[in-house]
């Protein structure tokens, strides 16, 4: 009978130890995020570009809101405007319009709840691909398969390049962006490796060409993005802002960036 009335008392007291605990984490007022990536690639008249526009949402929220209802722009060099439209309520804002010309300055504009945001940003040439080969020999193993796309940097210029790496199946991105600081006027490579490739995989390689201020962008979010610790109760990276303005409330500034890069594209399968 003691026995019975121990292991009682025993599974009480460890169901009692179970407790829903509510998390409270702080929300703050939702800020526009801008995702303004004009790509001129090689072989296509440009013509045709998207601008995506979201809101930022509390951290343990699996949706991302779309910012509905914009009025979405791009003034060319020449003054005359480009007019995005949204596509069905996604925040995808679209145009068959635009006119890319390499150097020119264009201006975004976008009016949303009343508030005026702007970037300007001028059109960067790229340098294409000259080849692609792989090794088995990368990664902190030595044994994965990498990837490295060859291609020889203008003299002089001071250029930038995003490199992004598609794989397939399944699908995944990878990010790498080079300034040309140490390799000015030679020919080097962007590369990547990952445990999973293997023979046979189909990889497409695009190359961008990036202004100086956002290489700086990109080069700090990278550097956030690597960063193995966080969570939402350790201290969080300072935020990256980006080349968009609040110009009717710049405290209520917003997340994202406006570029505009000419690209080069390289399909590779490793064989």
């Amino acid at each position: 009978m003691l026995k019975h009335f121990l292991l009682l008392c025993g599974l009480t007291l460890i169901f009692s130890c179970e407790e829903v605990i509510d998390l409270e984490v702080p929300n703050s007022e939702p800020r526009l995020v801008i995702e303004a990536s004009i790509n001129w690639f090689e072989g296509t008249l440009g013509n045709e570009q998207e601008i995506k526009l979201s809101l930022t949402a509390p951290y343990f929220n699996s949706d991302i809101p779309p910012a509905n209802g914009a009025q979405v722009s791009i003034i060319n060099p020449d003054g005359s405007v480009i007019e995005f439209f949204e596509v069905n309520q996604t925040g995808r804002y679209v145009t068959g319009q635009f006119n890319p010309q390499l150097g020119a300055t264009y201006i975004l504009q976008i009016t949303y709840l009343g508030e005026v945001y702007e970037a300007t940003e001028v059109m960067q040439s790229v340098t294409p691909i000259d080849y692609v080969l792989y090794e088995q020999s990368g990664g902190f193993s030595g044994d994965e398969f990498e990837v490295k796309a060859f291609y020889t940097d203008p003299v002089g210029l001071g250029n930038a390049y995003l490199f992004e790496f598609v794989q397939y199946n399944p699908y995944n991105l990878t990010l790498r962006v080079f300034e040309d600081q140490f390799i000015d006027g030679n020919q080097t490579f962007a590369y990547f490796s990952d445990e999973d490739l293997a023979l046979g995989d189909q990889i497409t390689i695009n190359n961008y060409g990036l202004s100086e201020q956002a290489y700086d962008y990109l080069f700090l979010l990278s550097l956030q993005s690597s960063n193995p610790g966080g969570g939402p109760f350790t201290t969080q990276p300072a935020t990256v802002r980006g080349n968009c303005y609040n110009t009717t409330n710049p405290e209520k500034y917003p997340f994202g960036y406006f570029r505009l890069s000419q690209a080069h594209s390289v399909a590779y399968t490793i064989d």
